[in-house]
């Protein structure tokens, strides 16, 4: 929705540089090109470039409190503000606009970092507290939005993108071997990783407090997905339960002072979108496709049907050959490597939306949410198995086959001998990190550069994938592969995608 970006100095007489400030702000001009902001004291300065949503003349950022000792830069949208604020105003906050993002301020007030209890939505933002000379940077539960931070004795730098903080003079861009050999591994920088060491990310569902004269840094997790037994639901109780929550949760995404679209594949996730807001906009909601000129790839026809039953306004576009002719332009919006193929054909239709409208509902997440993956199944299977056969046999026997068998990963999952043997042969998280890898050791080690695979120490790239599957009850591999996809795929591949697609 934005793009945020700031400087904080140890050093409280050190002036910020409004030149510098605004290089960083110009960096990350496509996330907001109608407005950009500034705020600057001794020793601190805020950045914001605005996509206007939401009271489009009130919402300016930076954006104080009533006496201004309280300064924040925001991006995303907080989905609850309206009840928020009511209860805020019954507390005597005075509010000078009718945008979300004045919420963070007054809430801060009450609640110090703990605000972020209480915000429904998607964000990031950095709010700077004068009176006790700290800085809190916060970002939301699944990552929806990115924030990246950079500190050294001198300064602490942060940024909507990489981008913001290399526009600071002199910041090292010297390669993270961690981060490299997890995107060998997985296709995607993860974690806290980013490409370029010294610089990492604010991870999802965490609140990091700089103390200004010291800069250290106090990470909090504030929110931890729990997997917990069932309620004892009838299946029609389910449905019902299900729908009510969908439903809120797609109306509310529509509260906007512009117009809302919707991207639309024809799948499961989009329609189901388009089907609780196509008749809860002003006017025939606006749909955007991609499809490919080759039918058996396009999902065209299922798009136009559910365009067609909900009577929506859609628009499509079919790639062509030449798309690839786009990667040296998306390798500036996303400033390090990335392997997900749906990249060109996302910021395509991205592109397409932004022609009609500002704001884009789409479906990601769901599969994660409610077990779509077709690879779950695959391996519910493979648990069936493994629970079957005892351990020391798997190991002893499954695994040295597993060794010698030769690879296909041209053929269908289900053929591929090699993956199935080698799954078999391990524990189940090890498994499905197994299924999700893209390059394995040691191709890995010898692909990259000596200097780089010394700097490795021991590490493993599928650690946060065991970790996340480890969180789940032993006895439960899809409860396991959901929670593992929520902590790894999907803030650092889909949601990374859809981000830099729709904000390019």
């Amino acid at each position: 929705m934005c793009g945020i970006a700031g400087i904080i100095y140890a050093d409280r007489q050190r002036p910020v540089d409004p030149a510098i400030l605004k290089a960083m702000g110009d960096s990350i001009a496509h996330r907001g090109p109608d407005a950009e902001g500034f705020w600057i004291e001794p020793g601190v300065g805020l950045a914001h470039r605005r996509l206007s949503i939401i009271d489009l003349e009130g919402g300016k950022q930076p954006l104080g409190n009533e006496d201004g000792s309280i300064q924040v830069v925001f991006n995303g949208e907080i989905y609850n503000f309206q009840s928020l604020r009511r209860e805020l105003e019954l507390r005597g906050h005075r509010f000078q606009t009718h945008s979300d993002t004045e919420i963070l301020v007054h809430l801060y007030e009450e609640m110090g970092d703990r605000l972020v209890d209480r915000l429904r939505g998607m964000f990031t933002f950095a709010l700077w507290d004068r009176s006790q000379r700290r800085l809190v940077l916060a970002r939301d539960r699944l990552g929806l939005k990115p924030l990246y931070v950079y500190r050294d004795a001198e300064k602490l730098i942060f940024g909507s993108e990489l981008k913001a903080i290399l526009a600071y003079p002199n910041i090292s861009r010297q390669v993270d071997p961690v981060a490299l050999e997890g995107y060998l591994a997985f296709g995607m920088v993860s974690g806290d990783r980013s490409i370029f060491q010294r610089i990492e990310k604010l991870q999802p569902a965490h609140v990091l407090t700089v103390t200004a004269e010291d800069l250290t840094c106090i990470p909090r997790r504030y929110w931890q997905l729990r997997i917990e037994p069932a309620d004892r639901l009838t299946v029609d109780e389910w449905e019902e339960a299900i729908r009510s929550k969908v439903d809120e949760t797609a109306r509310l995404h529509l509260i906007a002072d512009v117009p809302v679209g919707a991207f639309l594949s024809g799948g499961i996730d989009s329609s189901i979108i388009v089907a609780l807001t196509a008749g809860a906009t002003r006017g025939p909601l606006q749909t955007f496709s991609i499809g490919f000129a080759e039918e058996r790839f396009s999902e065209l026809p299922y798009a136009r049907e559910i365009a067609s039953r909900f009577g929506t306004k859609h628009t499509e576009q079919i790639v062509t050959p030449d798309a690839v002719s786009l990667l040296d332009e998306l390798t500036h919006f996303y400033d390090e490597p990335f392997a997900d193929s749906s990249a060109i054909p996302t910021y395509l239709v991205s592109r397409l939306a932004s022609q009609h409208v500002k704001v884009v509902l789409s479906g990601d997440g769901g599969d994660e949410a409610f077990g779509g993956y077709a690879r779950y199944a695959h391996d519910l299977k493979e648990s069936a198995v493994r629970r079957w056969l005892p351990a020391w046999f798997r190991r002893a026997a499954l695994g040295p086959v597993a060794r010698v068998w030769p690879k296909a990963d041209w053929l269908p999952r289900p053929l591929r001998a090699k993956t199935s043997l080698t799954n078999l042969a391990l524990d189940a998280g090890s498994a499905y990190a197994n299924t999700m890898t893209l390059c394995r050791q040691p191709l890995r080690r010898r692909l990259m550069a000596l200097d780089l695979a010394a700097g490795l120490n021991g590490h493993a790239p599928e650690q946060l994938l065991w970790e996340s599957y480890a969180t789940a009850p032993p006895d439960d591999a899809l409860a396991g592969m959901m929670a593992a996809d929520v902590a790894t795929v999907l803030p650092d591949d889909f949601l990374v995608k859809v981000d830099r697609a729709s904000m390019a």
